[in-house]
């Protein structure tokens, strides 16, 4: 997707958003929205490269180098970027996910030249001492301890994606495998640094109080004097094989407090669906298990109560792939295999019967009020212009989105579900508490 020698100005169907873009002669692509409620801005630096494109055997390397960018340049001192934001009265933070790495403030309008500059610097200047490299992994090291290895829903979550996904490197964690992790070095994250991090892969994102024009006038100023760098490519990402089989997972680990079920579906991304098919994959997840007005919900928790929680979602937003979550907890009394065959069973019934206008209605209207109150939120416009284009979209995608949600039909929701809701292209997942375990194993000696 290029923006090139192009202004957009498109009004969306609803929330009144206007964004405009233009693209730099050095490639770099550049999106403004206007929002003159205060005088604030959010600058965001977006990096068309995630962890799905990371080399063979060095996974975690693009969240590792999301961190190493807060070191030093040529002209500032490690730490000095993060520290001069806050001087100014700002925030910073970055994040990577498979598909993008982003690096974002929120300033005062007239402190924009300075982040700008600093951001600019840091696209290519990069200075990496040995040693703060070593320590770096180490908090990364830890942050996987905390937030993965000592939680076992994330080790189901983690073991599930990699069982999903059988070629594509969306079934490696964004984080990376511990053991590649412990191995990241100086030369890989300056390899590669080198290999993707240029104004030609890269997009820029001003939402606040400024105009097309002051945002050009500034990026000529900073990111336009990066020289392009036609070196700077992407992997080219496998394609998933035919999915003939389903897949079934068990954790059993004394740190789990209760026992969990999730199931996940392979599906299309917004990028990369049909016409309409993400639209209403989106529409008939709301309607099946968003929520405590969803059909499971109110099935499963309120009227069987075979269950403490259900819920599910669509998760659409990768270049290539997209994925069907569902997630429950029986109730006490009640097993996993128990709530897993009445999930089945709401599926099934959904998918043969389908449901109803009152249903699709209600469902978009609360889509369709949400995006309208998100676009009230600066940051969040900005998160949604940057992950749309990273992925493929264009603006008009972006903006349109409310129309294309009042298209769906009752008969897309009945389509997509006969479609996607194939138990051979899903993995299903358990998570059993080591004590539930050893005292029904007790209790079956017992018994014999």
């Amino acid at each position: 997707m290029s923006l090139a020698g192009q202004v957009v100005t498109s009004e969306p169907a609803t929330a009144g958003v206007r964004a405009e873009s233009f693209q730099l002669a050095n490639g770099m692509d550049v999106v403004v929205i206007p929002d003159h409620r205060a005088p604030v801005v959010t600058h965001m630096v977006w990096y068309r490269v995630g962890a799905a494109d990371e080399p063979p055997g060095k996974s975690g390397i693009a969240h590792f180098l999301e961190h190493l960018m807060f070191k030093a340049t040529e002209t500032m001192k490690s730490g000095e970027f993060s520290k001069t934001v806050a001087r100014l009265g700002g925030q910073d933070n970055a994040f990577t996910s498979q598909d993008v790495t982003a690096y974002f403030q929120r300033i005062a309008r007239d402190r924009l030249p300075t982040v700008m500059k600093m951001e600019a610097e840091r696209m290519t200047k990069l200075q990496l001492a040995e040693k703060e490299v070593i320590t770096e992994r180490d908090v990364i090291k830890e942050e996987r301890r905390s937030r993965t290895d000592n939680n076992p829903s994330a080790i189901l979550g983690e073991e599930m994606a990699a069982a999903l996904f059988k070629s594509h490197p969306y079934g490696i964690p964004i984080i990376g495998w511990m053991h590649e992790i412990a191995e990241l070095s100086r030369e890989d994250a300056l390899a590669f640094y080198k290999r993707h991090y240029a104004p030609n892969n890269a997009i820029l994102v001003v939402a606040g109080d400024v105009t097309g024009q002051d945002v050009r006038k500034l990026a000529e100023e900073t990111y336009a004097k990066i020289p392009r760098n036609d070196n700077v490519r992407a992997y080219k990402r496998p394609t998933e094989p035919p999915q003939n089989a389903a897949r079934r997972l068990e954790l059993v680990d004394e740190r789990a407090g209760e026992p969990i079920f999730q199931r996940h579906y392979l599906a299309p991304s917004y990028s990369s669906a049909e016409d309409g098919e993400a639209e209403a994959l989106d529409l008939l997840l709301k309607i099946v298990a968003s929520g405590p007005t969803s059909r499971l919900y109110k099935e499963l928790v309120v009227d069987r109560k075979i269950a403490s929680s259900v819920s599910g979602y669509y998760s659409g937003h990768g270049k290539e792939y997209g994925r069907i979550v569902f997630y429950g907890v029986p109730s006490r009394g009640h097993t996993l295999e128990e709530l897993e065959a009445a999930i089945d069973k709401g599926l099934a019934d959904m998918a043969a019967n389908g449901v109803s206008e009152a249903e699709l209605e209600r469902a978009k209207r609360v889509f369709i009020a949400d995006y309208i109150y998100e676009s009230d939120n600066q940051s969040t416009l900005a998160r949604r212009y940057g992950f749309g284009l990273v992925v493929g979209q264009t603006i008009e995608d972006i903006e349109t989105w409310p129309e294309e949600i009042r298209k769906v039909k009752l008969d897309d929701l009945k389509r997509v579900a006969a479609k996607y809701f194939d138990i051979k292209s899903s993995v299903t997942g358990y998570l059993r508490p080591q004590a539930a375990v050893e005292a029904k194993a007790k209790a079956t000696g017992d018994r014999s």
